[in-house]
């Protein structure tokens, strides 16, 4: 019982983080593109390239200059999500201290410690929510100048390929060995799309939606128009 309690306790008071205050692709924000290839040796197979879209995306001109202005532009609301995120864990560390007090005594309640977890549970859920809610304006910024820049990605990555002669573009996931670094694109997409869209706008129009969300509702309201109509009742 007391393994269970500790296990769930760990999860309630895990220090919130600012959800969504990062890119999209803010994990691979500090993954350069590879430099230039280094020479090959040994026989290169012609027409076949590497690529990593996601890091070249991240390291897109628009995708680092929009993370840079994001800090200025969006700063009340990344400002009042860490004063939510500071007022929830102020919240929250009585509540720890006197859960773990109670389960340190010589024969804890565990209805009452069930109890003091499943509070703990529900304020820090709800503070989550509360900082999501926050900066969803800047999660929409994200998604908004993300969307800009995959409207280009494909273009980016057809000059490419033809400026090299690629007819075959892998994911470096999909390849177990490469000879040398002649097969790598990576920088030669970020250069073409760098050039076809150095800069995204920052601020979505009014009433803007994601591609999923509008794609979702595509879908919604094509499913509806097919639904056949309900036969009209009348008496005699």
């Amino acid at each position: 019982m007391r393994n269970s309690f500790k296990t769930a306790l760990l999860a309630a008071t895990t220090l919130l983080v600012l959800a969504g205050t990062q890119p999209a692709l803010a994990k691979d924000k500090d993954k350069a593109a590879p430099a230039a290839a280094p020479a090959a040796t040994g026989t290169i197979a012609q027409g076949i390239g590497i690529a990593d879209i996601e890091a070249i995306v991240a390291n897109s001109s628009a995708q680092q200059t929009a993370a840079t202005q994001r800090q200025t532009t969006y700063k009340a609301q990344f400002d009042a999500a860490k004063a939510k995120e500071d007022q929830l864990n102020a919240q929250l560390k009585p509540l720890v201290d006197k859960f773990n007090a109670d389960r340190a005594a010589a024969k804890p309640n565990n209805a009452l410690l069930q109890q003091e977890l499943e509070q703990l549970q529900g304020i820090q859920n709800q503070g989550k929510q509360d900082i999501q809610k926050i900066l969803m304006p800047v999660g929409m910024s994200q998604a908004y100048v993300q969307e800009q820049i995959e409207g280009k990605l494909n273009d980016a990555i057809k000059n490419a390929m033809t400026k090299k002669g690629v007819s075959l573009l892998l994911a470096p996931d999909s390849v177990i060995a490469a000879n040398g670094g002649a097969y790598y694109l990576n920088q030669d997409i970020l250069n073409e799309l760098n050039a076809l869209i150095p800069a995204a706008q920052l601020v979505p129009p009014a009433g803007w939606e994601p591609r999923q969300v509008r794609e979702a509702k595509a879908q919604q309201a094509a499913a509806q128009q097919q639904q056949p109509a309900a036969p009209a009742t009348g008496g005699r």
